[in-house]
């Protein structure tokens, strides 16, 4: 009998949902079986042997509807291999791994909760026309003037899919 997986994510603009589906289809071809749900969906996590849940980043944080899940979630998450990862444009930047202990820091709150057994940390995507508001959307493009970021897709997929590989349960 193949593990049952859950790979859970919050996104905003789409960059973290394809990181957990990248997650779950390393895990699909490890021989799992897998679900990919956003949090709003997730019901119920007894069916499953392992969870590894995702949030974009706003504001140097998890997501509020994320770290609801694992609140909501803590009991049972603490029972079961958990991992954790977070999607965010400042590894993005030039010299981004250079704040990557300090990302990592943005885990701390969902480590208050339930201690994950691996944590993964990966660059997004910066689509200026898809961000919400104005005046972020101005925000953004001065940063890109300024040479902050670039616009465009910064996930690495072998990152995330090494990463992947070593999580698995």
């Amino acid at each position: 009998m193949s593990k049952k997986i859950l790979v859970t994510y919050a996104s905003r603009l789409d960059a973290t949902t394809g990181v957990a589906q990248a997650i779950g289809k390393t895990f699909t071809e490890c021989g799992a079986q897998v679900d990919v749900l956003p949090m709003n969906e997730v019901k119920d996590l007894d069916s499953y042997q392992a969870v590894v849940a995702g949030s974009a980043i706003r504001g140097a944080a998890w997501l509020p509807e994320a770290l609801q899940f694992v609140g909501a979630h803590q009991k049972t998450l603490t029972k079961k291999p958990f991992a954790a990862f977070l999607v965010c444009m400042t590894l993005a930047m030039p010299n981004g791994e250079k704040y990557r202990e300090h990302i990592s820091s943005w885990l701390g709150p969902v480590r208050a909760l339930v201690r994950p057994v691996e944590e993964g940390l990966f660059a997004g995507t910066l689509n200026i026309s898809r961000v919400e508001s104005f005046a972020e959307r101005v925000k953004f493009r001065l940063s890109v003037l300024f040479g902050v970021w670039k616009e465009g897709d910064h996930r690495d997929w072998n990152a995330i899919h090494t990463w992947a590989e070593k999580v698995y349960p």
